[in-house]
């Protein structure tokens, strides 16, 4: 099995690991909390490292209680196309937005805040749902120099799959560290997701495929 050796131009995002989406938050993750340690150690490996966070209004367009006589799951039209309604989760300024304590990565350089506005979604690192708004993280990579991005953080099948599918739009070589995700997986999302990130080119590895620390530092 060949070993991956992350260079300057590689950079890992990690995707919404925040307490909302861990076990116990608005909108948590079965198992979220797991993957964790695997995320810090996949961090240690790359220069570039950039953090995403949900940071919504309390009225988000997203939230179900924001529509009469609709559910959790719900699924909408809106102008932007379908968007599935969810509990209120990862609410601008509350715990439940904050970052996970026990993520340390404390070279990450920058934060993207996603889900700010309130009339729109968004799940992708790179854009909002409405497919053309930008977050900006595509000119940050490229000023970087950065050509391929690894990723990893929650929720698989959301916004980790968006994040992807972006990433190879924009293109970026991309690759999803499975072990280092967790779904969410409702009506089929997670099988879907990943037919779709194959469909796109993402690759698909575990971080057993990272060249051990202790043998980077040798070579």
């Amino acid at each position: 099995m060949e070993r991956i050796k992350p260079t300057n131009a590689c950079a890992l995002l990690v995707v919404d690991v925040q307490n909302g989406f861990l076990p116990g938050g608005g909108l948590g993750v079965e198992d979220g909390h797991t993957i964790i340690p695997t995320i810090n150690r996949m961090a240690e490996h790359f220069e570039v490292v950039v953090l995403t966070q949900d940071w919504h209004p309390q009225d988000h367009i997203s939230f179900a209680v924001n529509h009469l006589g609709k559910n959790p799951f719900d699924v909408i039209d809106l102008p932007y196309g379908k968007q599935t309604l969810w509990p209120v989760h990862c609410v601008q300024g509350t715990f439940d937005a904050e970052l996970a304590a026990d993520l340390h990565i404390p070279h990450a350089q920058l934060v993207i805040r996603k889900g700010h506005h309130k009339s729109v979604d968004s799940y992708s690192a790179f854009l909002e749902a409405d497919k053309t708004t930008p977050t900006g993280l595509a000119g940050y990579l490229r000023e970087r120099g950065v050509s391929s991005v690894y990723i990893c953080g929650l929720a698989t099948d959301f916004c980790v799959a968006w994040t992807a599918l972006d990433a190879r739009a924009f293109g970026f070589a991309t690759t999803v560290i499975e072990d280092a995700t967790c779904a969410i997986d409702v009506n089929g999302s997670l099988a879907q997701a990943w037919d779709d990130m194959h469909a796109a080119g993402v690759h698909r590895i575990d971080s057993s495929r990272f060249t051990p620390k202790s043998e980077s530092h040798r070579s």
